[in-house]
Order: C-alpha cells, then sequence, then structure tokens
C-alpha cells in the first residue's frame, strides 16, 4: 500500500507540473529534458502557483498542512504562490454536505433537523482534516459544528508511513541525518496529527486555552458545548469577527493595527512562557479579529506543551539575544546539551554573533527569521548542535508569527515588544517573586511533612547509634558518628524551615 501511494504521489506531481519545482538546477538540467520528451502530451496552461495549490489539495491533509506553513513566508516564495497557498487556510474544497447529515444522524441516532433548532449543511469553512457549519442549538444560541472528514485518518496514517521511511532514508544517507533526528520529528509530528483526529481532544485543548486567558481581554476563545461533543464532531460558541487577514478592512473598522501586531506577540509569550501550552497552528485561516479589536482563536486541534526546564532554557536564549549576549547564548546551548560539552565556547559565540548581529536595530520588515533560522542551521550543523523534537512546533509557531506580523505591521520591533514581558517573566522565575513563589507552592507539602521530621529524625540517629556500637572498625565508627551529627543539623534546619514557612504564611 505504502509503494502505491509512492507511485500515486508521483504521478500528481507529474500531473501538475510540480516538476518544474525540483528540476531547476543546473546539474540536474537534463532530467527536466528527458520529462518533458516523455511527458510531450502534458499542457500546462495554469500558472504555476494554482497548480501547486491543485496538487497539495489532492495528494491530501498533510501536504495541505506543508502548503499552509508555505503560505506564510512570503518573504521567502514568489508572491503570485503565497497568494495561492494562502488559500489552503479555509477554502480546502469540502465533503458534501449529505456526508456532513449522515456523520450527524450516526454519532447522535437522529436527524439533524431533531438535533438543532437550525443547521446549515453549506459550509461556512474547510480545511484539511474537517470542516464546520453553522447551527443553532435547541435553546437559541448560535453555535459552530466541526465535522471530521470520513476516511481521512486512513490517507494520514499512510502518508505518516511514507514521511518515516523518508526520515529512515535521511538518517542513513545523509550525513547530518542522525544528527537532525528526522525520525524523533516525525514521530512528534505524528502525536499532533494523531491528537487533531479526536475532536474530543480538540474542545478540551479550548476549554484549556478560554480558562488561561478567562481573566484577560487579550484573547478571546469559544465557549465548548460539551453535551454536543464527541471524537468526530465537535459544537462550540460562534464567534463574530473579521479574518485577520483582512487587514484593509480592519483598517476601515478603525481597528489599531499596529496595537493589535504588539498584542499578539504578547499572547505568543504568553502562552509559551507562563502558560506552557500554546497554539501551535496560528496561521492567518484560524484566528479572528473582533468588532472591539480583540483576537479570537480558532481550531485547536495542536496544541504545544514545554516544560518548565524548556520555558527557562528558551527564555534565558531569548533575552541573551536581545541583550547581545553572545557567550551568555553559547553557554546556555552547551549547558542544555543541545551542543556537545567539548565545544568550543569562544568559538561558538563568534559563530553565532555573525548570524544574529546584523538582524538588531532592524523593523519586522528588513528581518527574515526563515533566513537568520537558515543560518543558525548551518552553524548547529558545524557545531553538532541537536535538533529537540520537542520544539518542533514551537519553531513552527514562530515562523507562523513571523508571517502574521509582517501582515499586519512591517514595522514592527519584535525585539523591543517582547524584551519587557520576558524581563518580568524571568524576574517572576528566578528572583525573589519566583522564590517566593515556589515557597508558597511548596509550603502545603511540607506542612504535612514537617509533623513527621521528628520521628525520621529519630529513626536515623537511633539505627546511627546502634551501628556505632557494633562497627566494623574505628573508621567505620567515626564516620557514623559524623553522619549523626549531620542528621541531627539537616532535621533541626528543615523543622526550622518548616515553622518559619508556617508563620509567614499563615501568621502566627
Amino acid at each position: 500500500m505504502r509503494f502505491l501511494r509512492l507511485i500515486k504521489i508521483f504521478s500528481i506531481s507529474l500531473r501538475f507540473g510540480l516538476d518544474e519545482f525540483f528540476l531547476g538546477h543546473a546539474r540536474i538540467r537534463w532530467l527536466r529534458v528527458l520529462v518533458k520528451a516523455l511527458l510531450f502530451w502534458r499542457r500546462l496552461d495554469t500558472p504555476r502557483g494554482v497548480r501547486l495549490r491543485q496538487a497539495l489539495e489532492t495528494l491530501g491533509p498533510i501536504f495541505v498542512k506543508f502548503g499552509q506553513v508555505l503560505s506564510t513566508r512570503r518573504d521567502l516564495l514568489p508572491l503570485d504562490i503565497a497568494d495561492e497557498l494562502a488559500k489552503l487556510q479555509d477554502q480546502v474544497p469540502p465533503f458534501p454536505s449529505a456526508m456532513a447529515l449522515t456523520t450527524l444522524h450516526r454519532v447522535y441516532g437522529k436527524p439533524a433537523e431533531q438535533l438543532f433548532q437550525h443547521f446549515d449543511p453549506s459550509p461556512v469553512a474547510s480545511a484539511s482534516v474537517a470542516q464546520v457549519h453553522f447551527a443553532v442549538l435547541p435553546d437559541g444560541r448560535e453555535a459552530a459544528v466541526k465535522i471530521l472528514r470520513p476516511g481521512v485518518a486512513g490517507v494520514i496514517a499512510k502518508d505518516l508511513a511514507l514521511l518515516d521511511i523518508a526520515a529512515g532514508l535521511v538518517e542513513t544517507l545523509w550525513v547530518d541525518g542522525k544528527r537532525l533526528r528526522p525520525r524523533e520529528v516525525v514521530a512528534e509530528f505524528k502525536k499532533h496529527l494523531e491528537d487533531e483526529l479526536d475532536l474530543m481532544r480538540e474542545a478540551a485543548n479550548a476549554s484549556q486555552l478560554r480558562r488561561n486567558f478567562a481573566k484577560t481581554t487579550l484573547l478571546q476563545v469559544p465557549e465548548v458545548y460539551w453535551d454536543f461533543c464527541t471524537s468526530t464532531v465537535m459544537v462550540m460558541e460562534r464567534m463574530h469577527g473579521v479574518p485577520i487577514s483582512q487587514v484593509q478592512r480592519l483598517r476601515r473598522q478603525e481597528v489599531d493595527i499596529s496595537r493589535l501586531a504588539r498584542e499578539g506577540v504578547e499572547i505568543f509569550f504568553t502562552q509559551v512562557f507562563r502558560d506552557g501550552f500554546f497554539h501551535a497552528d496560528m496561521h492567518p485561516g484560524n484566528i479572528l479579529v473582533s468588532p472591539e479589536g480583540r483576537y479570537i482563536a480558532l481550531d485547536f486541534g495542536i496544541m504545544g506543551t514545554l516544560t518548565d526546564t524548556d520555558k527557562n532554557y528558551l527564555a534565558q536564549n531569548f533575552l541573551a539575544f536581545f541583550k547581545r549576549d553572545y557567550k551568555r547564548v553559547a553557554q546556555a546551548h552547551i549547558e542544555s546539551g543541545w551542543a556537545p560539552p567539548t565545544t568550543r565556547e569562544d568559538e561558538f559565540e563568534a559563530a553565532i554573533r555573525a548570524v544574529c548581529e546584523p538582524v538588531f536595530d532592524k523593523p519586522l520588515k528588513e528581518i527574515s527569521f526563515g533566513k537568520v533560522l537558515l543560518r543558525l542551521f548551518q552553524t548547529s550543523r558545524r557545531f553538532n548542535v541537536e535538533i529537540q523534537p520537542q520544539l518542533v512546533m514551537l519553531q513552527k509557531t514562530l515562523l507562523n508569527i513571523e508571517g502574521l506580523g509582517r501582515e499586519l505591521d512591517p514595522n514592527l520591533d519584535l525585539w523591543k515588544t517582547a524584551k519587557p514581558f520576558l524581563e518580568r517573566w524571568m524576574s517572576e522565575q528566578i528572583g525573589w517573586r519566583g522564590l517566593w513563589k515556589s515557597l508558597a507552592a511548596e509550603a502545603p507539602q511540607w506542612g504535612a511533612f514537617a509533623p513527621q521530621i521528628p520521628r525520621l529524625a529519630h529513626q536515623a540517629l537511633s539505627v546511627g547509634r546502634r551501628a556505632a556500637h557494633e562497627p566494623a572498625n574505628d573508621t567505620l565508627a567515626a564516620g557514623l558518628r559524623r553522619q549523626n551529627r549531620l542528621l541531627a543539623f539537616i532535621a533541626a534546619m528543615l523543622a526550622g524551615i518548616v515553622v518559619l514557612l508556617v508563620y509567614l504564611l499563615f501568621g502566627a
């Protein structure tokens, strides 16, 4: 089956003339001539951007997602291709309405007209994995009904199998293959896609993100209507807004575009560093702007998570970059294990400086993070820096953020916008506020442990005292006596700390 899928991918690529994208290099130009000779009957009158979009749509969900990411990179792609790929955000051809109605009947055991006060059979948006219909619930609330594409799981499984084979070949045939760990990257991508195919999981993601931003107006997230949700159908609050890609329409509504761009950066860093839980599919098709000029998030199938260690490491690197402290960047890479411990710190620092120094003091319109990442990749290859699979989604989101920021405000200074937020976060983590926050969080556990300290210390001292009276030699006896004194000191210190914490937290 994998071989048949490979043949299909190859044939679709030839049918839509994608060979012109891959056979343009001077060394293999003769292959292009050969292909044209063999396919003399082929007529390619459609523009190349249209053909590329149509080929990705025909190939299926994974390829559509690849096109979505590419569409945000207008600094790297010709405009005709970027404009066509942008249609993949929410203009993927829908599946028939009859199939949607059949799915609803199968899931709920009754037809849509008995389930909803009103259900619009025409989809309002269609993406690679699911499509959305508007409806009205029995109690009159407006809703958006997301329905999984029938049979999509099987197609994705086949494509992921091919990606795994390709990753194995990369590891085997390319000199840098093992260092880049492509099979681990594919496994991470597979996990996120499998999550996206379970709409109950997506509903839980939406609920969590809504709770994270419940006390702020920065980001609006639709409410999930749990009574109507299953693994193949998700029902949530209908949100009203303008797609963020329609900048001119937003200007006509007198939305402050510059403020919107700055708040987009703050939303991203808040998700990453405050919550460690972030929307990892932030292309323009998934973001609306409310009439009040606030962000509205949609589509929560792909969410990223970061551990406290990941967050601390990333924050240190960002702040070091902003301060142009390239020595600290090099040290952080070595300390975290990304770079080998034998790495020459001074050489690594000089290489990072050469990549990043040209970036600073420039507006966003003059910066291409895609090109910076490419140069950093070349630098990392030289110093054997390992790619971290758990951060792949974050890297993808960073690229989406850049494309979005470039659309909204080309003059946005990403560095100056992000630096105060990161400095505040770091002070909360490692300053006095961070220490107090950690102590307060641990106080209940320490309070429960405090009454046990005398008993545990007495047991340890008793065991040590008995052993000291029957030593194997004098050296061992002296060691046990020192251990007894140390245990007594530690017990006293712990008891004092616990008493002090209880006093500070709960009063005398």
